[in-house]
């Protein structure tokens, strides 16, 4: 029987948008966590809350940490997160990439980068600006704390969000997450932005593990995250003595294992 014409170019599109998906939950998935008291988040319409008064120490320092991404036990990439402070003080660059690997990388060329420009007050963490790109699709955001608005665009198309006090894009987000436990005091529910839309995750905290790492065996956090009534689980390790930098992520659905990330390389 003859193969049809169009099969071997269904099923490289087929790949492609499997990858693709598989790009989009690392990038979207490791960047939240952690736990439990009540939200402080206030509508936008309330007032501000006062930042620390300026020159707080931070405790935050400067890192390059490289993972290693393994999708049902296949190696499929690679991924490097960079903390460099800014120009001004407290103001801090937040990058991540990702890169896919093996024949992965014949199937999905261009590698995913978000960027968050941040400011961080002692716990506190304000983003910025925000921008990711992923091929073709670009994604950039500019947060005005003065009137409580966050705009740009995303793919093209003009965004404009009410922001609640705390939000954060989904870089700043592990910054915040960093700061809060090692302030001791996390909250139980956090917004984020996801592309055009305001999002509220869940934290809880699930105990302490040690475990075995490239960089040797870590005593760590484990903190778990989900949307609200979702299947979707995030588990993060976080290790203080690398000031709570995570080194591990695991995210499952319905119960089964769909990734899972793993520190290889740390620096300051």
């Amino acid at each position: 029987m003859t193969r049809p014409a169009n099969e071997p170019r269904a099923r490289l599109a087929h790949r492609r948008l499997a990858h693709r998906r598989l790009a989009h939950a690392l990038a979207g998935a490791v960047l939240a966590a952690v736990l439990a008291q009540p939200s402080t988040a206030q509508p936008a319409s309330a007032p501000p809350t006062p930042p620390p008064a300026s020159g707080t120490d931070t405790g935050l320092q400067p890192f390059t940490a490289h993972y290693v991404a393994q999708w049902k036990s296949i190696d499929v990439g690679s991924s490097d997160l960079d903390l460099v402070r800014g120009a001004e003080p407290q103001r801090y660059v937040y990058t991540w990439r990702i890169r896919a690997g093996g024949i992965f990388r014949l199937i999905y060329r261009h590698d995913v980068v978000q960027k968050s420009w941040l400011q961080v007050d002692g716990s506190q963490v304000r983003p910025l600006a925000y921008e990711a790109q992923d091929g073709d699709s670009r994604i950039h955001l500019d947060f005005d704390w003065s009137t409580y608005r966050a705009s740009g665009t995303v793919t093209g198309k003009p965004v404009d969000l009410a922001l609640k006090d705390g939000t954060q894009d989904l870089m700043s987000i592990q910054i915040q997450v960093m700061q809060d436990l090692r302030a001791g005091r996390l909250p139980s529910t956090f917004w984020i932005i996801d592309k055009d839309q305001i999002k509220d995750f869940d934290y809880r905290r699930t105990g302490t593990e040690r475990i075995a790492t490239a960089l040797g065996e870590l005593d760590t956090v484990v903190v778990t995250s989900r949307r609200p009534d979702g299947d979707r689980v995030l588990t993060m390790w976080f290790a203080p003595s690398l000031g709570y930098v995570p080194v591990r992520a695991m995210r499952t659905r319905g119960g089964k294992l769909e990734f899972e990330m793993r520190i290889e390389r740390f620096s300051r």
